[in-house]
């Protein structure tokens, strides 16, 4: 966008390892500074490339790698419009050199990290000579910006389509439609670049090859590099107008919440022991939240590993209970025998009716065999109940004593709870 000032690293394979926050600010005198090294200011621009690759090269590696921490350059000239860009690797496939195997979905991230933010302007690149179908750019704006609405789409490459085909659909906005509309330019080719061929004259040619070029004759005005950086620099104006608004709110919204922090803080007293005790009880309530949270299953953690709390406690009454309860042995003609020895003995010499004793002789016995498999479940329910304690427990990490005390007096109270519970079965 600098005319004459060419900065950015070019090359094949991925360049771009990391992102470029580049700031265009309009001034009298013309250097460049960055971020990491705020006191340097560079009037040569192969420095500011050198130093690029430099500092990419310090954060990821020689061999490929890549990193989300971005490179911030300024660069204050008397030919550039006030604009920020943001430069973002392209996305890759296949891992080469030092690359992880998911280098395809940590690039995703990292390019949704910024086209994400309502406030932003997508530049979504093709080249002409791909199927824009496939773009992988045009694919991701999509997602954050269904309705077209802050993405303007660039096609490069026109000069190295097949003979006898054109992009004019694409760039006239029938084919797939984009509110603000396509722009196409004409970028020098990896050999001109070698060729130390100057930016001046790129954009000679270009302008050349849209006026006389069949397909884009009739819209060559709307065309090009020269273009795109008007157009780029009005639709932001548009949009920062647009959005000013909603974020002047926004901000007012946060500075209101921060100035009734700041009041807050204003009257600490690190050793007020009402501080203390407010920060004890919100931790004890927030136990006491997590704790129900998981025995009712809403908890803000799902585990998805196994069964607990209380899912654990379901299963346990509805499955283990059930099998333990199948598993008790039981012989009719043994029952049926038995039956007829306790109405005989108790009829004794008289006979006359069957009193209720024999019922309950019988009764006892056969209800004695529920007590063990009752009890054991009474057992695997506390069991569970104490694990939720503990996982309950686990973000009072930082306070070992009052973990402790806690885990101490809830468990305390749990094995109470239990002899009572026994005897009640």
């Amino acid at each position: 966008f600098v005319p004459s000032r060419d900065f950015l690293p070019r090359g094949s394979g991925i360049v771009t390892r990391r992102p470029l926050i580049l700031q265009l600010i309009f001034s009298k005198t013309e250097y460049a500074e960055f971020l990491h090294c705020k006191s340097k200011k560079f009037t040569d621009f192969d420095e500011v490339r050198q130093e690029i690759e430099a500092e990419t090269d310090r954060v990821t590696g020689t061999n490929k790698g890549i990193s989300p921490v971005p490179i911030n350059l300024r660069v204050y000239s008397p030919h550039v419009l006030n604009l920020t860009l943001i430069d973002l690797p392209g996305i890759t496939k296949v891992p080469v050199g030092d690359q992880p195997q998911d280098i395809e979905f940590q690039i995703r991230d990292m390019i949704l990290q910024f086209i994400s933010r309502e406030s932003s302007l997508i530049l979504a690149v093709t080249p002409a000579n791909m199927d824009l179908a496939n773009s992988d750019a045009l694919k991701m704006a999509k997602e954050v910006d269904p309705q077209g609405l802050r993405t303007i789409g660039v096609i490069t490459k026109l000069d190295l389509m097949d003979e006898g085909t054109d992009a004019r659909d694409v760039l006239e906005n029938k084919l797939l439609p984009l509110r603000r509309g396509y722009i196409g330019v004409v970028n020098r080719s990896q050999k001109d670049i070698d060729g130390k061929k100057d930016i001046r004259a790129a954009l000679a040619a270009e302008r050349k090859f849209f006026l006389s070029h069949p397909a884009y004759r009739h819209m060559a005005e709307r065309m090009g590099t020269p273009h795109l950086q008007r157009v780029l620099n009005q639709q932001l104006t548009n949009h920062i107008r647009e959005t000013l608004p909603s974020l002047r709110s926004k901000l007012q919204s946060q500075l209101l919440s921060l100035e009734k922090e700041v009041e807050e803080y204003k009257n600490f007293r690190p050793d007020d022991p009402t501080r203390k005790t407010k920060a004890l009880l919100q931790m004890v309530q927030q136990f006491g939240v997590d704790f129900e949270k998981r025995i009712e299953g809403s908890g803000d953690q799902v585990d998805t590993l196994e069964l607990s709390g209380g899912a654990r406690i379901n299963r346990i009454f509805h499955e283990r209970f059930p099998f333990e309860l199948v598993k008790m042995e039981f012989d009719e003609k043994d029952l049926r025998r038995e039956i007829s020895y306790a109405i005989k003995n108790i009829h004794g010499v008289t006979g006359l009716f069957t009193p209720d004793l024999a019922f309950e002789a019988i009764v006892k016995k056969q209800v004695v065999k529920l007590k063990e498999p009752c009890l054991k479940c009474v057992d695997l329910v506390i069991q569970e109940l104490i694990n939720t304690v503990r996982q309950c427990t686990s973000k009072l990490g930082s306070y070992p004593r009052l973990r402790e005390e806690t885990e101490r007096i809830v468990t305390t109270h749990i094995r109470e709870r239990e002899g009572k519970t026994k005897d009640q079965v």
